[in-house]
């Protein structure tokens, strides 16, 4: 139990109304979990408002309850906690309840359209080899050294973040690394935390359908690096052309990485192959088992952020060689034959682009590569036609599929993407078979000696969300048995 008293004198702009002399068991936002003893945080979101539920909580026994509009004839024996913005309400509460975690560790968020799981996942596996107990906050996991916990949102709600970061610290972390989405950014998710330090990785077209365009977008993210306070590091991708922008109001330590231009962590690619990446970092030479241009961004983004951790440079280098990539990225499914199947979550026109003209570079000169991808259903519809465009244009055969239709009608995602083949011979190398486990069967059948077979959009996930019910499936689990199929 916690005194309410003496959390609420942490906070200032509060319009308080009734008893201070309280003890409240937690704090709740979802109106179906909150139980007596909670102190309950009224939140208006896009499908439901909490406010509508206080009558209801009342009658439950809930005695404490923050709200932006206090209800006519407020119950007097409750006491109100009257703001203008009960999201960051919420998280400045959650920290403080949680005894300000996020300042007895050293935090680091990373945000951007694409590389935000790897980069944190990379962090997290590389601090852990440099010696140190390590948190992590990401789409495909949550860690607390080398225990996983289940992860539900790629940010997960401020209440779930500070709990987290409470039982890391109990755990004995010194730090944690958080990817930094641009929804837990708008909706204050991340309100009350205190960052070591911030790395953007890039911007592309995404998540147009919650933002509405894409300056929006770009100040959520730009947001995130405003925030930061000054005894903070910002670093960049200044090969993006919005990365000097997220930085222009920083208060924190500005830095930058690239593979093109001055920065002040310089990468090059020496040589790039399915085995893995030769890099030059700063003038020292690495091997990474990565592969790909777009790894070796995020390669410089979290050598730049060790460094600036103040990890000496050997060590980080040495430690990078032996890092592998997260679940779902860029993953090799190998095979006792001679075709070749990758996994990646490329879902992104961006991340699509990267990840194909990647394997361009590197497949060899007689082999082909054969794309099975799709589209999110209830997502931003205009990006279709630009992915179906990268895929017929970057790869020998492209196969169309589901994704996750979510509440969509399956084939109307997919006439979406269809019109963005604008030349016969798009066209005509192009397939569109909706269930998805028929579609990489027919990638494989169709793949010969040296081909590779690209599956991509859903990476990690173990599901498919059909009509708003998710089913099991395994891109992975698939492929590999489909690869094992076709050698008998």
């Amino acid at each position: 139990m916690k005194d309410l008293n003496n959390i609420l004198k942490q906070i200032n702009g509060l319009r308080i109304i009734g008893t201070h002399n309280r003890k409240i068991s937690g704090i709740e936002f979802d109106s179906r979990k909150a139980k007596p003893g909670d102190l309950f945080v009224a939140q208006k979101g896009s499908s439901s408002d909490g406010h509508r539920f206080i009558p209801q909580l009342i009658e439950k026994g809930i005695k404490v309850i923050a709200c932006e509009q206090l209800p006519e004839n407020a119950d007097k024996d409750t006491t109100w906690l009257v703001c203008d913005d009960t999201h960051n309400l919420l998280g400045l509460l959650a920290s403080i309840y949680y005894n300000h975690p996020s300042k007895e560790l050293k935090l680091v968020g990373v945000s951007g359209t694409n590389g935000k799981t790897t980069i944190a996942s990379l962090l997290h596996q590389l601090f852990m080899a440099l010696g140190y107990k390590t948190g992590l906050f990401s789409t495909v996991e949550n860690k607390i050294n080398h225990q996983i916990l289940k992860s539900t949102h790629t940010t997960p709600d401020a209440v779930q973040i500070n709990s987290l970061l409470s039982k890391m610290l109990d755990a004995g972390c010194d730090y944690c690394f958080m990817e930094v989405s641009s929804h837990a950014i708008d909706q204050k998710r991340i309100a009350g935390l205190q960052f070591t330090g911030g790395v953007f990785t890039n911007i592309t077209h995404d998540h147009l359908d919650y933002h509405g365009s894409f300056l929006n977008y770009i100040n959520a993210k730009k947001a995130f690096f405003d925030d930061l306070p000054k005894t903070a590091f910002a670093i960049t991708n200044i090969d993006d052309k919005n990365g000097m922008t997220m930085l222009q109001n920083t208060k924190a330590r500005k830095r930058s990485y690239s593979l093109t231009q001055m920065a002040d962590y310089k990468c090059r690619i020496l040589e790039n192959s399915l085995e893995g990446l030769h890099l030059d970092l700063n003038g020292q030479q690495i091997w990474s088992l990565l592969s790909g241009k777009f790894n070796a961004y995020n390669i410089a983004a979290i050598y730049a952020a060790a460094i600036e951790c103040g990890q000496k440079r050997t060590e980080v280098l040495e430690a990078i060689s032996s890092l592998h990539a997260a679940e779902g990225r860029m993953e090799l499914i190998r095979n006792t034959g001679s075709v070749t199947g990758i996994i990646d979550y490329a879902h992104t026109p961006d991340a699509l682009k990267n990840v194909l003209e990647t394997l361009q570079e590197i497949k060899s000169d007689k082999g082909q590569i054969i794309c099975v991808a799709g589209a999110g259903g209830d997502r931003d519809r205009s990006k279709r036609p630009e992915m179906g465009n990268i895929a017929a244009s970057l790869s020998d055969r492209f196969i169309i599929t589901s994704d996750n239709p979510r509440s969509e009608n399956p084939e109307d995602i997919i006439k979406d993407i269809e019109k963005g083949l604008t030349t016969n011979s798009q066209r005509q190398k192009t397939l569109s078979i909706t269930n998805r486990k028929e579609a990489i069967r027919t990638a494989v059948q169709l793949a010969g000696d040296g081909d590779i077979v690209l599956v991509a959009g859903k990476g990690h996930e173990k599901y498919q969300e059909i009509n708003k019910i998710k089913h099991s499936f395994d891109d992975k689990e698939i492929l590999l048995s489909e690869l094992k199929t076709s050698q008998k």
